[in-house]
């Protein structure tokens, strides 16, 4: 497989920037709202976080709540997750979120062959959360690899605190290249094991530096793979739509 161009891997990395929600949305409800199907778990009112707390709710319920692995069960198949212990406010909203069954009415919403596939967004949820962002968590030891899971952003002018989405998640697809160019296509300087990686199992080094990676794929690559596979509309879509179900397991 030959090597992205830097050029070509700035321009995919912009297209997590763009609206998580790509479907035109109805201005107002043409029938009566369907009942919530927020579940009944511990742990902060959805409605009630936003981006000034977001940390402080966010922080005490994952000590007190806490789970490292989730697996993500999808008409494809099942993807086993690893969320790690370093980025603890991404991994407590990811916690949350699951256990309220935020991401239960969500589905596979941007995937992009070669880069990354994205989920998190709906045109059908029924539960209400507060369009809350979570300070950013970016670990030098956490890159963009093959597998990596990393939470999107936007609205960069109006977000100097480049602070990340509440539930739009995405999983690294990319591709293999050479230390040198992994190393030209980074947004930070990477360890000889990080370029030795990105050379053997690919990846997308253009996000490092810029986005929080929150955990990674152990089981399940071939997944992902599936789902950026799938044929997709013009705004990078499913055209069967790819749910999501997530389960947490320990």
């Amino acid at each position: 497989m030959s090597a992205p161009t830097p050029h070509l891997a700035i321009s995919l990395s912009l297209l997590l920037l763009a609206s998580a929600c790509n479907r035109q949305q109805p201005v107002e409800e043409t029938t009566a709202p369907r009942p919530s199907a927020e579940r009944q778990a511990p742990g902060p009112a959805l409605t009630a976080i936003a981006d000034s707390n977001a940390a402080a709710l966010l922080l005490p319920y994952g000590k007190q709540y806490p789970a490292s692995e989730v697996i993500v069960h999808t008409r494809l198949g099942d993807i086993r997750v690893k969320l790690y212990d370093d980025t603890p406010i991404h991994k407590a909203n990811f916690l949350l979120l699951s256990r309220k069954g935020v991401f239960d009415e969500t589905v596979f919403n941007r995937v992009v062959k070669g880069f990354a596939v994205q989920g998190g967004a709906s045109d059908h949820r029924s539960i209400r959360l507060a369009r809350y962002r979570l300070p950013p968590e970016i670990r030098p030891q956490h890159f963009h690899k093959r597998g990596a899971l990393g939470m999107a952003r936007y609205d960069d002018d109006q977000n100097p605190g480049q602070l990340s989405s509440n539930t739009d998640f995405y999983f690294v697809q990319g591709q293999k290249m050479t230390p040198d160019q992994s190393q030209a296509m980074a947004g930070r300087q990477l360890t000889p094991a990080q370029q030795k990686a990105y050379a053997t199992v690919g990846g997308v080094p253009s996000l490092d530096g810029r986005y929080t990676v929150f955990g990674e794929v152990i089981e399940g690559l071939d997944v992902v793979d599936k789902i950026a596979n799938e044929p997709v509309d013009p705004y990078k879509w499913p055209k069967k739509d790819v749910d999501i179900k997530i389960e947490i397991v320990k």
